[in-house]
Formats: C-alpha cells, sequence, structure tokens
C-alpha cells in the first residue's frame, strides 16, 4: 500500500512540476540564456489574466522584455528576425536596419500591465473584423464603437504566433511612418491583444494600449 502511494505521490509531484515548468516557462530562452533571470518573472504581467488566452498572454510577456531590456532584446532576438518570421526582409536599411540602430542604443521602458477594457475593446474588433476580412482601424458595428478604449492600436494579420507579431510590429516591414513600432515602445501603461481568425488571413490579432 505504501508503495503505491509513494507512485501516486511522485507521479502528482512530476506533473506539478511539469505544468510549473511549462507555464513559467520563458518564451525567449532559446534565444540566450540571459532571458532566464528572474528580474524578468515581471514581464509576465497577465500570467494570472482569466480572459486571455496563452499566446495573448505570451504577446504581453515578449513585449514587455523588449521594453525592459531593448538591448539584449535587440542581440539576441531581433538578429534571428528572419527565422522567426519570413515576412521581414532584414537587408531593409530603412526597417529592418533602423530597429536595430534604434533598439541598440534604447534604455529600458517601463513594463505593460494588461486591462480588461482595452482587451473587451481589441477583442470586438478583431471578431468583427475578422468575420468581414476588413483590414483596417475603424470598428465594424455600433456595438464595437462603444467598446471602444485605447490611445494607440496595433493590428497584425496572418501570423498565429506572439513571438512573430512582435517582431513583425516592431519592424513594421513597409510601414512608413513606423506607427506600430512607435506604439510598441511608446509611453503606455496598459495593453491587451485579442486575436481571432480572419476571414481573408487566417488570423487577425488586435492590440490596444492605454
Amino acid at each position: 500500500m505504501k508503495t503505491i502511494t509513494s507512485i501516486i505521490l511522485l507521479l502528482l509531484a512530476t506533473s506539478i512540476a511539469f505544468g510549473k515548468s511549462r507555464n513559467d516557462s520563458n518564451p525567449l530562452s532559446v534565444y540566450s540564456s540571459e532571458w532566464n533571470q528572474p528580474k524578468y518573472n515581471a514581464c509576465n504581467t497577465a500570467a494570472r489574466t482569466k480572459y486571455l488566452s496563452e499566446t495573448e498572454k505570451e504577446i504581453i510577456y515578449i513585449l514587455n522584455m523588449a521594453r525592459m531590456n531593448p538591448k539584449l532584446f535587440c542581440k539576441t532576438v531581433v538578429s534571428k528576425a528572419y527565422s522567426i518570421s519570413s515576412f521581414v526582409d532584414t537587408n531593409s536599411e530603412f526597417f529592418y536596419k533602423s530597429l536595430v540602430k534604434e533598439m541598440s542604443a534604447m534604455e529600458p521602458l517601463n513594463i505593460l500591465e494588461p486591462d480588461s477594457l482595452c482587451f473587451i475593446s481589441a477583442n470586438c474588433h478583431a471578431l468583427t473584423a475578422g468575420k468581414k476580412g476588413y483590414v483596417g482601424h475603424d470598428r465594424q458595428s455600433a456595438d464595437c464603437r462603444k467598446k471602444q478604449h485605447f490611445f494607440g492600436e496595433c493590428c497584425q494579420f496572418g501570423i498565429p504566433d506572439a513571438l512573430g507579431v512582435i517582431i513583425n510590429l516592431l519592424v513594421d516591414q513597409d510601414v512608413e511612418s513606423l506607427g506600430h513600432r512607435h506604439i510598441c515602445l511608446g509611453a503606455y501603461k496598459k495593453i491587451s491583444p485579442a486575436m481571432a481568425p480572419h476571414k481573408t488571413y487566417g488570423t487577425m490579432t488586435v492590440i490596444d494600449f492605454y
């Protein structure tokens, strides 16, 4: 009986440890062991947020790490931009190389906290725009216009993974104003991403900042 009890306890402990390692793992650790430093745990501000999916939580986690240590993010992650997303042209002087120049000299920024009102705003737009195949920021229903809550907004299409979304927004390929980059690295305090299927591009991510 003791043997059976010991086995059950061992399996339970292993299960808990495995679950913890998956939930607490740093999504950038594959690019550098430096990201495993305990201080970056503070960037995972949405870890316990119930209304966000795991990918949406990871978007906040990754962007916060990029903001906390722009130079390390540039050195270890931006340098791998093309392997992360083939949508990024690393030969572009104005886009990719301007990001490298900017982030390699940037001082740390504040980390962003998840916000439920931003989520309601972003989620409504992602769902309605996705169903129509709409590309843009204009709300597609009166209900979404009422729920609109942001000072800055980024929309990304066709990229299902968190790091791919962040890299593309930061590089801001072919966006002359670099508006998405400026928003992601801007003076905001709150954030919420929302992802939904998109009729034309497969997936849509809306990120609202406040």
